[in-house]
């Protein structure tokens, strides 16, 4: 299957292809294919939420005379809508299409067509990058902070070209590290410029103490430098 939308829209076509989808990205040992294909684990398990929630209504929708309703309808056309966004807004099969590891099983697991891969994958830079990570931090309560991040150039939060992601280390406390190479840190990554950390009540009155550069996860190699130390109290 490879014409048309790359996500089914109708129910019965979305159904057999999302649920293949989401048991072959979990496949594969000892890397999955979700890890080789550079699907993150927040990315996956927002991908799973998806189809855990979808296969009860489908198998409500299935039976045409004791549980299709107008409302389960409903509900399953939103759940496509919701891939649909969650796809859009975190680029995941245009990612999945321009990695250096994707195979014409890949392709035609997730409908791409071989002339997008072979147009995104032209496109690809051999520059590191060299832009720094620019952040503004605001505590919110209850151990939570929103980050946005802008390169230098931008006057609104958003991933710099070259990257498809933004990458961090942090630590909460009372002493600041020495450096970004120091141990003990903890380095997560966020496909969007803008994103909430929840660090829990009990980091509230503490330091969070964080570095950020611009990450590309399909050419780490070609990833920015790491911001100075930002430091933010906690509340």
């Amino acid at each position: 299957m490879t014409t048309g939308a790359r996500i089914p829209r109708g129910i019965d076509d979305f159904n057999p292809y999302y649920t293949n989808a989401i048991a072959y990205l979990l496949d594969g040992t000892p890397t999955t294919n979700a890890v080789r294909l550079g699907i993150i684990p927040d990315e996956l398990t927002q991908l799973t939420g998806f189809a855990t929630v979808w296969a009860p209504l489908y198998s409500k929708y299935s039976d045409k005379k004791n549980s299709r309703t107008t409302a389960v309808k409903d509900q399953l056309l939103e759940i496509i809508g919701n891939v649909v966004s969650f796809d859009q807004d975190n680029h995941i099969l245009d990612r999945i299409a321009a990695s250096p590891n994707v195979t014409i099983v890949d392709m035609e697991t997730f409908n791409i067509k071989k002339g997008s891969l072979q147009k995104t994958t032209k496109s690809v830079s051999s520059t590191p990058i060299n832009e720094p990570v620019t952040v503004t931090i605001q505590p919110i309560g209850g151990g939570s902070l929103t980050v946005k991040c802008y390169s230098t150039t931008g006057q609104r939060a958003s991933i710099y070209d070259g990257a498809d992601s933004v990458q961090y280390l942090y630590q909460v406390g009372d002493t600041a590290p020495v450096s970004a190479e120091a141990a003990g840190l903890t380095k997560e990554l966020s496909t969007k410029a803008s994103f909430t950390m929840a660090l829990g009540s009990a980091s509230s009155a503490k330091n969070l103490y964080i570095y950020f550069r611009w990450y590309n996860t399909k050419h780490p190699e070609l990833s920015g430098p790491w911001s100075s130390l930002q430091t933010t109290l906690i509340l």
